[in-house]
């Protein structure tokens, strides 16, 4: 997307303030609505999300992955469960996400607790992937230390070897839902007047309320 597309992209988006009025009663389909928006204008990879973890003692991290499906439930990632934020979510069960919609001037935020899908969810999906993206879970040990590229690629060399159509799920990787207990939605302004709507769920309900920017 050149300069000129990209202003016009983001104008198009500046028109008219956020207002409650034009929210939906929750916050899964309000983020269908936005998500829906950043597809039809041709984001590239809208599904991409960085996801903030904290250590039992509080050591903070995050990373960008992508998000693999939501519902009412919450919102669907994968990973090695022996990776950095497999073992902060087994200590410390929370997370937050941020879509970075910067060419729209948009972004959602999401706060809740993390569960583990099912093995069989998981599964599922993992065979559902391409092969070379399943024989790679396997070889790599996400976040530990690799000596080489050549371990590496000898590593995933050996494996294919040895499953050359239809590896198995591995028991060390799978998926993550965050059960949103808030989510807000930001929208930019030029003059720094951002609107920022969020949804915070109370007992069973979803309370819309305004921050300022």
């Amino acid at each position: 997307m050149d300069a000129t597309s990209l202003s016009g992209l983001r104008r198009s988006y500046e028109g008219e303030p956020l207002l409650e009025s034009g929210m939906a009663p929750d916050p899964f389909t309000q983020f269908a609505r936005w998500f829906q928006d950043a597809l039809s204008a041709g984001l590239p990879e809208p599904n991409a999300m960085i996801v903030a973890t904290a250590s039992a003692g509080g050591r903070p991290s995050a990373r960008t992955v992508l998000l693999k499906g939501y519902d009412e439930r919450g919102f669907v990632f994968y990973t090695n469960y022996d990776s950095r934020k497999g073992r902060d979510l087994a200590e410390n069960p929370r997370a937050c996400l941020v879509f970075p919609w910067h060419p729209i001037r948009r972004q959602v935020r999401v706060e809740g607790s993390v569960v583990r899908l099912p093995h069989e969810e998981s599964a599922a999906y993992f065979h559902s992937r391409p092969y070379g993206s399943r024989i790679a879970a396997w070889a790599s040990r996400q976040s530990a230390v690799v000596g080489s590229r050549e371990e590496l690629d000898a590593r995933y060399e050996e494996l294919a070897a040895r499953w050359p159509e239809d590896p198995p799920a591995p028991d060390f990787w799978g998926g993550f839902r965050v059960v949103p207990s808030e989510v807000e939605f930001w929208q930019g302004r030029l003059d720094r007047m951002h609107d920022r709507l969020r949804y915070r769920l109370v007992r069973a309900d979803w309370v819309l309320e305004r921050l300022a920017p």
